[in-house]
């Protein structure tokens, strides 16, 4: 008799496992993307839907997928995440940056340089209230941190796997840029204290917010240890008029004097033929 129960019992758990396996790829089938309006002929699939990261406070992210372009199932998955914070991933990272495609007036041009030529992407709305992830608890959106949105970006992870199941144990990074600062690394150590069966690889993150002091800071010493301005300037920038003090007169809408006489001198001694955001790219001055 016992025997006969302990057949029984493993019988309906199997029964529902099997029933959430059927359930996960219905809902996946109804997250499948068809075609964009105006887009060009692919061989790749398209996903995007609404993930739950809060059932009882209905918080529901809202991703977009697109598998490699070749071989999707031996490359591996990229999580990217914008920056802000409020910037939404779709609107900048997939169909701006380095999405599949690019908006050229009412049509949809391929991306030569998209991403998903060498990597499944995975695009998140995040946190709640950013792009089309929403909270029906409106009050999250005064209370949210960022301990809470690396728990939903976690919490989300873990159901997106449940979702598309043949990623479980593919190679996994995380990747975003300027508020991504915060995002990725934080994303990245939660994982690691969860112990969450993700098989993190690495994390990349693109001109970072990291910490506004360091980072304003940091230019001063930028462009000085590339020979781009004097040792003169070089103290003026770093002591009389840095980063930080440029941020909070910002906000005032008034530079003191000497902020003005330093910004001055960084720019007559860059000169405009250096290009700020590649300074070690070729100079080709005028034949003047």
């Amino acid at each position: 008799m016992a025997a006969s129960h302990e057949h029984y019992s493993i019988l309906v758990m199997v029964m529902v496992c099997a029933l959430l396996v059927i359930a996960a790829a219905s809902q996946k089938e109804a997250d499948k993307i068809t075609g964009f309006p105006g887009q060009p002929t692919v061989n790749f699939r398209q996903y995007s839907g609404y993930i739950s990261v809060d059932e009882e406070q209905e918080r529901l992210y809202f991703y977009y997928f697109v598998e490699a372009e070749s071989e999707a199932a031996s490359k591996p998955l990229v999580l990217w995440l914008n920056g802000g914070p409020g910037c939404s991933s779709i609107g900048a990272g997939a169909f701006s940056e380095h999405g599949p495609f690019q908006p050229s007036g009412n049509i949809l041009l391929k991306n030569r340089y998209s991403w998903n030529k060498v990597a499944n992407m995975l695009y998140l709305e995040s946190p709640a209230g950013v792009g089309f992830s929403y909270s029906a608890n409106q009050s999250f959106y005064q209370s949210v941190n960022d301990g809470m949105t690396a728990r939903d970006n976690l919490v989300f992870l873990e159901n997106w796997f449940k979702r598309f199941p043949e990623f479980n144990n593919r190679e996994f990074y995380i990747s975003g840029e300027s508020y991504g600062g915060h995002y990725v690394p934080q994303l990245a150590h939660r994982i690691l204290q969860s112990k969450a069966k993700i098989n993190l690889k690495g994390i990349a993150i693109g001109n970072p917010l990291l910490e506004f002091n360091t980072d304003f800071n940091s230019r001063a010493e930028y462009l000085w240890s590339h020979g781009l301005i004097s040792d003169a300037t070089f103290q003026d920038f770093t002591f009389a008029c840095n980063y930080s003090e440029i941020r909070r007169q910002a906000t005032s809408g008034t530079l003191t004097p000497v902020c003005r006489r330093v910004i001055k001198l960084v720019s007559s001694e860059m000169s405009r033929f250096i290009d700020a955001y590649d300074v070690t790219l070729d100079v080709c001055l005028s034949s003047l």
